[in-house]
């Protein structure tokens, strides 16, 4: 399983050292943003694009900072960030504008010519590639959509194991990393919440070092090394609506979700003559329609459609 860096563990650090931890790591995520940060001071090398000589960060005069990672191509002049004081840069983007990856890797261009050069101290790094994967002897940052939230969707819990000395969390939501995801000791065993994004995660807990499946948790599945992971799959409510039909007798939904059953899912009318139903949804894209006293028919209110394999369009909902 491949190794991924750090992500700060707010259980770990104290309020000072975490303060400290924001800025090295490059970003933060609030909320469903994902605000990244850039401080001067966090940084000592530079190189040169076009030269790749490398130099001391200490004299560099900084005129503008941008983003550039895997989820922009890698962008020179897309991600702009706002300078908010002396030696720190910001720039806020919604979760919604990177795909359906749980991570990615970025560094800041300085200057629109040099890339600032993050080192062993900042706490998660990964060796850079060439596009023939060779290694460069420079690192990216990680990013990552999992975080570590007391109400986040998705509470890992393992009981027993009273006597071990650590316990992590790995999983594909963080690459499989065996060291970002610390859990937290209870009365009853383990105990760590993440907030997931939808979508199918495959997981496994490392106690003491050793790799376990979730005894706990009935869905498997088989791993490269013949063994198995754990699965979970984080839902999404997500509203259907259909305006117009008040004189309807019954109205069906029915999708790609419950492989277009033409019974299982009855939409109700509400007080204002709409009809609604919400359902739990996984990540990705759903196809659907409405059927509407026997007739099928596109949701009139979403104009995303697609052609499925037989030549039908369909209206298109996507979570994440």
């Amino acid at each position: 399983m491949r190794q991924s860096i750090i992500y700060i563990v707010l259980f770990l650090f104290s309020l000072n050292h975490l303060s400290a931890q924001k800025h090295a790591s490059g970003y933060q995520i609030e909320g469903d943003t994902v605000v990244f940060t850039f401080d001067i001071r966090d940084y000592k090398l530079f190189t040169n694009e076009q030269t790749n000589v490398r130099r001391n960060f200490k004299n560099m005069n900084v005129e503008d900072v941008i983003v550039s990672g895997n989820f922009n191509m890698w962008s020179r002049d897309g991600w702009q960030m706002r300078q908010i004081d002396k030696n720190i840069y910001q720039l806020k983007k919604s979760l919604d504008d990177f795909t359906d990856e749980y991570t990615w890797e970025f560094k800041f261009l300085i200057n629109r010519k040099y890339w600032a050069e993050p080192d062993n101290s900042m706490p998660n790094i990964t060796p850079a590639t060439d596009e023939d994967g060779d290694q460069l002897y420079v690192y990216n940052l990680k990013f990552y959509s999992a975080k570590i939230d007391p109400d986040g969707n998705a509470c890992f819990k393992l009981h027993g194991f009273d006597k071990a000395k650590k316990v992590v969390l790995s999983g594909s939501f963080n690459k499989w990393d065996e060291h970002l995801f610390r859990m937290k000791k209870t009365d009853n065993g383990w105990e760590l919440t993440l907030q997931l994004r939808p979508g199918v995660y495959e997981y496994k807990f490392i106690v003491d070092g050793n790799w376990m499946e979730d005894p706990d948790n009935p869905y498997k599945r088989t791993n490269e090394y013949s063994g198995h992971n754990s699965v979970l799959n984080i839902k999404a409510p997500v509203t259907f609506q259909l305006n117009g039909y008040k004189e309807a007798q019954t109205v069906i939904l029915t999708g790609s979700f419950v492989d277009w059953d033409e019974h299982k899912i009855q939409m109700k009318k509400n007080k204002d003559g709409i009809w609604e139903k919400t359902l739990m949804l996984s990540g990705g894209k759903h196809h659907y329609k409405f059927i509407v006293d026997g007739n099928w028919m596109e949701d009139p209110k979403n104009a995303v459609k697609e052609y499925d394999s037989s030549g039908n369009i369909n209206s298109v909902v996507m979570v994440k």
